[in-house]
């Protein structure tokens, strides 16, 4: 039995590893939707993160309320992967502090992240990723929570870069709906739908944008919602267009059905999991060394590719073979 290193400590010496996160992030925005999404991953496993929604679920004048039983739901015995995040109300809004101050004080040890909606510039976003590491000081804790931001502004489209730069920043989220309408009518609502969000010259400007400067800085990005609620094919066909044109590696769900669409549509391609499993395999076994694997050289620029398709193929619930499961996901 190979007693070589494990390829995340082998390959990512010294060095930030990508995020690997689900590939769909559902949207729920009252106690009802939560608890019920929450039941959900349970049975499905942490194949999608919930995003508990503050900044669409609180009525006006209730935010207190809501924002407490975002805390109280992600702090639950329901919330059994920690796989929850919350967002929080925009940086212009009064409760955003009051959200942070909260969620995070109550259930900040299982918090997953905080999205953060509207900025409109990336000094914006840096001081709410600031004022979340003040409170997570205050609550005592031991980590960074990450943040999600969210690019549906002209300002935050501008400043894409800079924004994924910020430390502490995991995702950057594409917004459609409110980045076109930001557009004052110079982009029709058919836009907001495909064909036209995959093929208006703005759009695609902006989609591509956002994944570029996602991942120049090793940050994931996520596409945004389907309208279309319940129709698998549509759901899955946006998914795969913004996974194979764009390079977007998650994308939002606003329905329960469109969970598993868009999570097989964000899968690796089974033939390219067999072969990262093979090669990675080979690799340990010759201490990570060069190896030959059907006529081609692999070393470590490879490895640290075909690791990443192993993750992915994890984390969206595909088959592995048992050897490489036992090796690499045995914790």
């Amino acid at each position: 039995m190979t007693t070589a290193s494990h390829p995340r400590d082998a390959l990512f010496s010294g060095e930030k590893p990508f995020p690997i996160l689900p590939a769909c992030e559902h949207f729920a925005g009252s106690e009802k939707l939560i608890g019920k999404a929450m039941d959900l991953q349970a049975d499905y496993g942490p194949i999608f993160d919930i995003t508990c929604d503050c900044e669409d679920g609180a009525a006006a004048g209730q935010e207190r309320g809501h924002a407490e039983m975002v805390a109280r739901m992600i702090d639950s015995a329901r919330n059994r992967h920690d796989r929850a995040g919350a967002r929080i109300h925009d940086p212009s809004h009064p409760a955003w502090r009051q959200d942070v101050d909260i969620i995070v004080g109550q259930a900040g040890r299982r918090l997953a992240y905080i999205t953060i909606p509207k900025a409109t510039s990336w000094q914006q976003a840096a001081e709410v990723i600031a004022y979340i590491g003040e409170a997570a000081d205050k609550a005592g804790l031991d980590r960074q929570i990450p943040a999600h931001v969210l690019v549906e502004t002209h300002g935050a489209l501008r400043d894409a870069f800079a924004i994924a730069a910020l430390p502490g920043v995991e995702v950057l989220d594409f917004g459609l709906m409110d980045f076109v309408s930001g557009h004052h009518g110079a982009i029709a609502a058919s836009a907001m739908r495909s064909p036209g969000q995959f093929e208006h010259a703005l759009l695609v400007r902006a989609k591509a944008d956002v994944a570029a400067a996602a991942l120049a800085h090793g940050v994931v990005p996520s596409h945004n919602v389907c309208l279309n609620l319940k129709d698998p094919a549509v759901i899955a066909d946006d998914a795969g267009r913004a996974r194979r044109e764009f390079g977007f590696l998650r994308m939002w769900s606003i329905y329960p059905a469109q969970i598993q669409p868009i999570v097989q549509a964000m899968q690796p391609d089974f033939d390219e999991v067999e072969d990262a499993a093979n090669i990675l395999l080979a690799a340990q076994d010759k201490d990570w060394g060069p190896i030959q694997y059907r006529g081609e050289l692999h070393d470590r620029a490879t490895y640290r590719y075909f690791w990443e398709v192993l993750q992915k193929a994890k984390i969206t619930g595909m088959p592995l073979p048992d050897e490489a499961r036992r090796r690499f996901f045995a914790d």
